[in-house]
Order: C-alpha cells, then structure tokens, then sequence
C-alpha cells in the first residue's frame, strides 16, 4: 500500500501541510517495500486555479491508495479521488509525518 503524506519539506521528519493541493511536498512511503519517495509540487503551489485536481491526477500517476493530509482536498478533488478508491485521512496538520503516520497506524485520524 502506498500512503501520501502532504509536507512542508521532502523529509519524514516534515511537518506535515494542512493543505492537500498546496502542498509544496507529498512524501510517498510504500508500506511494502518501506521504500520513501517524494513529488514535488511547488510548480503548482502558486496557480490561482486547479490545484486540488493537479494534486488528484499526480496522486493517480503515483498509484497512491491512502492519502493523509490536515484539512483534506476540495469537492471535486474529493470526487475524483473517491472514483479512484483512494483513502483520505484528516486531521494531521499539526504532526510531523512520523506523527502522523504512527496516528494512522493506531486508527486516530478522521477518515474524510
């Protein structure tokens, strides 16, 4: 399982952005292989429009299945990301990502 992790710096010990589409980090740690990737984002952090649907299509591109984040994406990014079977988790916007993932682990993040 692949789980997205929106951050302010491309580090496990990141704190973790509230935000999902202006997210200047998404930290990709896959569960199985315990391999840690990280996408850029920072080209898209600035738009005035569409970020929230840029975030959903590179989440799809990367074969992302849990998505952790603080205040979670947009209607519409919702939407898509539903159709897709992703799931989001909320409520993390103020731990590092090892915090968070360890509140994923032990069920205490909202589901969104």
């Amino acid at each position: 399982m692949k789980i997205a992790f929106t951050t302010k710096e491309p580090s496990w010990d990141s704190m973790m952005e509230a935000r999902f589409g202006r997210a200047e980090y998404v930290l990709i740690y896959d569960e199985q292989s315990g391999q840690i990737t990280f996408y850029d984002n920072r080209e898209i952090v600035n738009q005035e429009h569409g970020a929230g649907p840029k975030m959903v299509k590179a989440m799809a591109d990367l074969g992302v299945d849990v998505i952790i984040t603080g205040n979670g994406p947009g209607e519409n990014a919702r939407a898509v990301l539903a159709q897709m079977k992703t799931v989001i988790y909320v409520g993390a916007g103020e731990l590092s990502v090892a915090e968070a993932y360890k509140a994923y682990q032990n069920n205490t993040l909202e589901k969104f």
